[in-house]
């Protein structure tokens, strides 16, 4: 598939001084004359800041790494986990429609999306708040049908499960990510067939849900400031 630029574009782009200094961190993990192999966590936390990848994105990136624009123009066209258009301002949906998921109800959830968000994927809902699409296997398929809105899983969902839940972030509430039916984790529907003593006194939520919603960016723009900026490496290799 062709995958262009959108038409319409920023004028710039400038990572927040806490995401510049991770991506500087994250440059310094490859030998000297290799940074190029930054490149993907680098788009990937410009797109994480802006929720899409921009032309200004893409060439800031190429700029901090010493690479010509196109290699850079290259990688983020070639990957789909890249967005080369603007997607909804509070999250973007990503349904899975692959054999598990499809079996179980996908396409009911696409049908939520077309009457909730847009007909067409990768289009903004009228309120700009939304836009989603289809994406192959997202291995969750013991919670199927699931979907990826903004960083995380919502698993076990129904139409109307998922209707409830982007009414709910259009509020501006978080709902939880994880199962949505009551389940801990991928465990049977109804209750543990093995490994049933790990039941009693187990944390609250599964260790996934606890780190999203613990650090609380499940939906948001990631800044730099969520998590402290730790960089064991470099202390490693002035001590040798």
């Amino acid at each position: 598939m062709l995958r262009r630029l959108h038409h319409e574009q920023p004028e710039s782009f400038a990572f927040t001084p806490a995401n510049q200094a991770w991506a500087e961190a994250q440059i310094t993990k490859y030998p000297a004359g290799r940074q190029a192999s930054a490149i993907i966590p680098l788009l990937w936390r410009a797109q994480e800041q802006e929720g899409w990848l921009t032309r200004p994105a893409i060439e800031y990136v190429a700029d901090m790494l010493g690479l010509a624009h196109i290699r850079a123009l290259e990688v983020a066209t070639f990957y789909f986990m890249f967005q080369l258009a603007p997607v909804g301002s509070v999250a973007h949906v990503q349904i899975c429609g692959t054999t598990s998921c499809m079996i179980c109800g996908a396409e009911d959830l696409v049908a939520v999306c077309k009457e909730k968000i847009a007909q067409k994927a990768h289009t903004l809902s009228g309120d700009g708040k939304f836009s989603w699409e289809e994406v192959e296997c997202l291995g969750s398929c013991a919670n199927a049908p699931m979907a990826q809105i903004g960083k995380d899983y919502y698993e076990d969902l129904t139409p109307e499960i998922l209707a409830d839940l982007l009414d709910r972030m259009a509020a501006g509430e978080v709902p939880a990510p994880g199962p949505q039916n009551g389940r801990y984790a991928s465990e049977p529907k109804g209750e543990l067939t093995s490994l049933t003593e790990h039941a009693e006194n187990r944390a609250p939520q599964n260790a996934s849900v606890a780190l999203a919603t613990g650090i609380g960016d499940t939906l948001k723009r990631i800044d730099g400031t969520e998590v402290p900026l730790r960089t064991p490496w470099i202390a490693e290799g002035a001590s040798e």
